[in-house]
């Protein structure tokens, strides 16, 4: 019973999304605390590339017919979720560009942004999960 109400939710792909954006956050606030070191080169985690691996992550999950609650606890080699897990620690990448400060401010903001969001999607998938489990819809 349990799998079958996390595979009805985002939940598992909202975890990712978390941890993705509060990977990003440090390493943009590591930008704004270096940004006056000469020849520091600014980094950012590449957004495009962790979308496009969730994406993947959910097309294989679909046509595997995987559980998604295996992945809210395991790592094994069947989890769908494993190489969006690892986006943080590969997609890493440095900006030759001199970047300033308003332009990291303004990309620590927009990380934010997508971090609560996906708290705020996280908090009422649990809320319709806790009505369905105590069948008060």
């Amino acid at each position: 019973m349990l799998p079958s109400l996390f595979d009805a939710t985002t939940i598992p792909a909202l975890k990712e999304v978390i941890n993705f954006t509060e990977s990003r956050h440090k390493v943009l606030a590591g930008n704004i605390a270096n940004l006056d070191v000469p020849g520091y080169k600014t980094r950012d985690l590449s957004v495009e590339e962790f979308h496009g691996r969730l994406k993947e992550a959910f097309q294989t999950h679909r046509e595997q017919g995987n559980s998604w609650s295996e992945g809210l606890s395991s790592s094994g080699p069947g989890d769908a979720m494993r190489r969006v897990r690892d986006s943080a620690k590969t997609i890493l990448h440095l900006d030759d560009s001199d970047v300033g400060l308003e332009q990291q401010v303004t990309q620590i903001s927009n990380n934010q942004d997508q971090h609560t969001m996906a708290i705020a999607i996280m908090s009422s998938q649990f809320r319709l999960l806790e009505a369905a489990i105590s069948e008060r819809v």
